[in-house]
Protein backbone atom coordinates (compact mmCIF):
# COMPACT_ATOMS: atom_id res chain seq x y z
CA UNK A 1 0.00 0.00 0.00
CA UNK A 2 1.97 2.89 -1.03
CA UNK A 3 0.19 6.49 -0.05
CA UNK A 4 1.56 9.61 1.37
CA UNK A 5 -1.12 10.05 3.98
CA UNK A 6 -1.36 8.18 6.82
CA UNK A 7 -4.56 7.70 7.50
CA UNK A 8 -5.70 7.04 4.13
CA UNK A 9 -2.96 4.01 3.92
CA UNK A 10 -4.51 3.10 7.39
CA UNK A 11 -7.97 2.91 5.97
CA UNK A 12 -7.41 1.30 2.69
CA UNK A 13 -5.17 -1.16 4.59
CA UNK A 14 -8.31 -1.94 6.10
CA UNK A 15 -10.39 -2.31 3.18
CA UNK A 16 -7.97 -4.92 1.60
CA UNK A 17 -7.84 -6.97 4.54
CA UNK A 18 -11.14 -7.47 4.57
CA UNK A 19 -11.58 -9.00 1.43
CA UNK A 20 -10.68 -12.89 1.69
CA UNK A 21 -7.43 -13.93 0.22
CA UNK A 22 -5.85 -10.70 0.58
CA UNK A 23 -3.23 -9.55 2.86
CA UNK A 24 -1.51 -6.09 3.46
CA UNK A 25 2.49 -6.86 3.52
CA UNK A 26 3.67 -3.21 3.97
CA UNK A 27 2.62 0.47 3.18
CA UNK A 28 5.09 3.34 2.24
CA UNK A 29 4.17 6.75 2.07
CA UNK A 30 7.00 8.15 -0.47
CA UNK A 31 8.64 6.47 -3.06
CA UNK A 32 11.52 5.55 -2.24
CA UNK A 33 9.94 3.64 0.63
CA UNK A 34 7.82 2.07 -1.98
CA UNK A 35 10.95 0.74 -4.16
CA UNK A 36 12.61 -0.68 -0.99
CA UNK A 37 9.72 -2.25 0.28
CA UNK A 38 8.82 -3.78 -3.11
CA UNK A 39 12.20 -5.03 -3.54
CA UNK A 40 12.65 -6.59 -0.03
CA UNK A 41 8.97 -7.95 0.23
CA UNK A 42 7.96 -8.56 -3.63
CA UNK A 43 4.41 -8.06 -3.12
CA UNK A 44 1.78 -9.63 -5.58
CA UNK A 45 0.04 -6.59 -5.77
CA UNK A 46 1.02 -2.83 -5.73
CA UNK A 47 -1.84 -0.29 -4.32
CA UNK A 48 -0.36 3.21 -5.41
CA UNK A 49 -1.33 6.57 -5.03
CA UNK A 50 0.24 9.27 -8.17
CA UNK A 51 0.67 12.34 -5.54
CA UNK A 52 4.03 11.31 -3.66
CA UNK A 53 6.48 13.69 -2.08
CA UNK A 54 9.57 12.39 -3.82
CA UNK A 55 8.63 10.90 -7.24
CA UNK A 56 4.91 9.98 -8.56
CA UNK A 57 3.12 6.50 -8.05
CA UNK A 58 3.69 6.26 -12.05
CA UNK A 59 7.64 6.34 -11.83
CA UNK A 60 7.66 4.00 -9.30
CA UNK A 61 5.84 1.77 -11.23
CA UNK A 62 8.14 2.20 -14.13
CA UNK A 63 11.13 1.79 -12.21
CA UNK A 64 9.96 -1.31 -10.51
CA UNK A 65 8.72 -2.75 -13.78
CA UNK A 66 12.06 -1.98 -15.28
CA UNK A 67 14.33 -3.89 -12.53
CA UNK A 68 11.83 -7.09 -13.41
CA UNK A 69 9.69 -6.98 -10.88
CA UNK A 70 6.35 -8.47 -11.94
CA UNK A 71 3.98 -7.29 -9.10
CA UNK A 72 0.68 -6.16 -11.05
CA UNK A 73 -0.54 -2.44 -10.21
CA UNK A 74 -3.71 -0.68 -9.13
CA UNK A 75 -3.43 3.32 -9.00
CA UNK A 76 -5.64 4.82 -6.16
CA UNK A 77 -5.27 8.18 -6.52
CA UNK A 78 -7.38 11.73 -6.40
CA UNK A 79 -5.59 12.58 -9.96
CA UNK A 80 -8.64 12.88 -12.64
CA UNK A 81 -6.26 14.29 -15.38
CA UNK A 82 -6.87 11.96 -18.47
CA UNK A 83 -2.93 11.91 -19.79
CA UNK A 84 -2.27 10.59 -15.92
CA UNK A 85 -5.23 7.64 -16.70
CA UNK A 86 -3.08 7.26 -19.91
CA UNK A 87 0.22 6.97 -18.42
CA UNK A 88 -0.95 4.83 -15.58
CA UNK A 89 -2.28 1.97 -18.35
CA UNK A 90 0.89 2.36 -20.29
CA UNK A 91 3.07 1.98 -17.37
CA UNK A 92 1.05 -1.41 -17.08
CA UNK A 93 -1.60 -0.97 -14.37
CA UNK A 94 -4.61 -3.29 -14.05
CA UNK A 95 -7.37 -0.33 -13.16
CA UNK A 96 -7.51 3.08 -11.96
CA UNK A 97 -9.56 4.07 -8.69
CA UNK A 98 -10.32 7.70 -8.40
CA UNK A 99 -10.43 9.54 -4.55
CA UNK A 100 -12.51 9.20 -2.84
CA UNK A 101 -14.25 6.10 -3.52
CA UNK A 102 -16.47 3.21 -1.98
CA UNK A 103 -15.08 0.77 -0.05
CA UNK A 104 -16.72 -1.53 -2.47
CA UNK A 105 -15.67 -0.12 -5.20
CA UNK A 106 -11.81 -1.63 -4.20
CA UNK A 107 -13.35 -4.70 -3.20
CA UNK A 108 -14.25 -5.39 -6.58
CA UNK A 109 -11.29 -4.54 -8.41
CA UNK A 110 -9.62 -6.74 -5.61
CA UNK A 111 -12.37 -9.65 -6.69
CA UNK A 112 -11.43 -9.08 -10.26
CA UNK A 113 -7.25 -8.90 -9.58
CA UNK A 114 -8.44 -12.95 -7.93
CA UNK A 115 -10.41 -13.70 -10.93
CA UNK A 116 -7.76 -12.86 -13.38
CA UNK A 117 -4.99 -14.42 -11.25
CA UNK A 118 -6.72 -17.91 -10.97
CA UNK A 119 -7.47 -18.14 -14.98
CA UNK A 120 -4.78 -17.27 -15.73
CA UNK A 121 -3.05 -20.04 -13.32
CA UNK A 122 -5.48 -22.74 -14.77
CA UNK A 123 -4.80 -21.90 -18.36
CA UNK A 124 -2.26 -24.20 -20.29
CA UNK A 125 -2.94 -22.58 -23.49
CA UNK A 126 -5.30 -19.32 -24.55
CA UNK A 127 -8.56 -18.97 -26.41
CA UNK A 128 -9.99 -15.74 -28.03
CA UNK A 129 -12.77 -15.87 -25.81
CA UNK A 130 -10.03 -16.43 -22.62
CA UNK A 131 -8.19 -13.56 -23.62
CA UNK A 132 -10.84 -11.38 -24.45
CA UNK A 133 -12.32 -11.65 -20.95
CA UNK A 134 -8.62 -11.11 -19.28
CA UNK A 135 -8.10 -7.76 -21.00
CA UNK A 136 -12.02 -6.49 -20.87
CA UNK A 137 -12.01 -6.13 -24.98
CA UNK A 138 -16.12 -7.57 -24.79
CA UNK A 139 -17.65 -6.09 -21.27
CA UNK A 140 -20.48 -8.12 -20.12
CA UNK A 141 -23.73 -7.53 -22.34
CA UNK A 142 -21.78 -6.60 -25.45
CA UNK A 143 -20.42 -9.89 -26.24
CA UNK A 144 -21.62 -11.88 -29.38
CA UNK A 145 -24.20 -14.48 -29.18
CA UNK A 146 -25.31 -17.05 -31.44
CA UNK A 147 -28.63 -16.06 -33.23
CA UNK A 148 -32.00 -16.89 -31.27
CA UNK A 149 -30.32 -15.61 -27.81
CA UNK A 150 -31.15 -12.63 -26.53
CA UNK A 151 -28.37 -10.17 -24.73
CA UNK A 152 -31.15 -9.32 -21.80
CA UNK A 153 -31.16 -12.80 -20.97
CA UNK A 154 -27.77 -14.13 -21.38
CA UNK A 155 -27.57 -11.74 -18.65
CA UNK A 156 -30.12 -12.75 -16.13
CA UNK A 157 -28.67 -16.45 -16.69
CA UNK A 158 -25.15 -15.44 -16.64
CA UNK A 159 -26.56 -13.95 -12.85
CA UNK A 160 -28.21 -16.88 -11.60
CA UNK A 161 -24.89 -18.61 -12.88
CA UNK A 162 -22.45 -16.33 -10.81
CA UNK A 163 -25.08 -16.42 -8.04
CA UNK A 164 -24.55 -20.45 -7.76
CA UNK A 165 -20.85 -20.86 -7.44
CA UNK A 166 -21.29 -24.87 -6.32
CA UNK A 167 -23.25 -25.46 -9.61
CA UNK A 168 -26.92 -26.41 -10.37
CA UNK A 169 -29.10 -27.88 -13.42
CA UNK A 170 -30.43 -26.33 -16.49
CA UNK A 171 -33.49 -27.40 -14.63
CA UNK A 172 -32.44 -25.30 -11.17
CA UNK A 173 -31.45 -22.45 -13.51
CA UNK A 174 -34.73 -22.75 -15.53
CA UNK A 175 -37.20 -22.34 -12.12
CA UNK A 176 -34.85 -19.47 -10.66
CA UNK A 177 -35.08 -17.00 -13.98
CA UNK A 178 -38.64 -18.64 -14.37
CA UNK A 179 -37.55 -19.65 -18.25
CA UNK A 180 -38.08 -23.18 -20.22
CA UNK A 181 -35.44 -25.59 -19.26
CA UNK A 182 -34.98 -25.84 -22.88
CA UNK A 183 -33.71 -22.19 -23.24
CA UNK A 184 -32.20 -21.97 -20.06
CA UNK A 185 -30.26 -25.28 -21.23
CA UNK A 186 -29.10 -23.03 -24.69
CA UNK A 187 -27.59 -20.20 -22.36
CA UNK A 188 -25.62 -22.33 -20.18
CA UNK A 189 -23.83 -24.72 -23.08
CA UNK A 190 -22.93 -21.45 -24.77
CA UNK A 191 -21.03 -20.48 -21.88
CA UNK A 192 -19.43 -23.68 -21.44
CA UNK A 193 -18.83 -23.18 -25.11
CA UNK A 194 -17.06 -19.75 -24.85
CA UNK A 195 -15.14 -20.76 -21.19
CA UNK A 196 -17.59 -18.76 -19.08
CA UNK A 197 -18.80 -22.38 -17.57
CA UNK A 198 -17.54 -25.36 -16.59
CA UNK A 199 -19.87 -28.39 -16.99
CA UNK A 200 -19.53 -31.49 -14.70
CA UNK A 201 -21.60 -34.80 -14.56
CA UNK A 202 -24.08 -35.96 -11.65
CA UNK A 203 -24.53 -39.89 -11.82
CA UNK A 204 -27.38 -41.09 -9.61
CA UNK A 205 -29.48 -44.03 -10.37
CA UNK A 206 -30.95 -45.19 -13.88
CA UNK A 207 -30.37 -42.88 -16.85
CA UNK A 208 -28.57 -40.09 -18.54
CA UNK A 209 -26.23 -38.50 -15.84
CA UNK A 210 -27.56 -34.57 -15.09
CA UNK A 211 -25.23 -32.03 -16.48
CA UNK A 212 -24.37 -29.38 -13.89
CA UNK A 213 -22.94 -25.85 -14.25
CA UNK A 214 -20.89 -23.88 -12.47
CA UNK A 215 -18.95 -20.17 -13.35
CA UNK A 216 -15.23 -20.89 -14.46
CA UNK A 217 -12.49 -19.28 -12.75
Amino acid sequence: MVDDDFMVAKLHSRYVSAVPGFSVVGVAHTGAEALRAAHRLRPDLLLLDIFLPDMDGIGVLRELRGAGLAADALFITAARDAGMVRAALRAGALHYLIKPFHQAALHEQLRHVASLRSRLDGLAEARQEDVDQIFGTRPPGSRELPKGLAPHTADLVEGILRAHPGGLSATECAEAGALSRVSARRYLEHFAATGRAEVTLRYGGTGRPERRYRPAG
